[in-house]
């Protein structure tokens, strides 16, 4: 099995195939293929990364002395 990898974003549920790749793929039309979807974790890493660090950053601006708003 050749595996043919390529970068692209889903619209519509659709996989945009590149046009650079619809010659190669016309001898698979109406073949049975393998499809895997891996998000790229670059994206879902920043989403993970950018909470972490507000959250650091607003604890940061928190002073004990601001702990008597706490009971009210």
């Amino acid at each position: 099995m050749r595996a043919i990898e390529f970068k692209s974003k889903l619209s519509h549920n659709r996989i945009i195939i590149p046009k650079r790749l619809h010659e190669k793929l016309k001898i698979l039309d109406e073949k049975n293929i393998r499809v895997m979807i891996l998000p790229d974790e670059m994206e879902i890493d920043d989403d993970v990364v950018l909470t972490q660090i507000t959250i650091e950053q607003f604890l940061n601006g928190y002073a004990d002395s601001d702990s008597i708003y706490d009971n009210y």
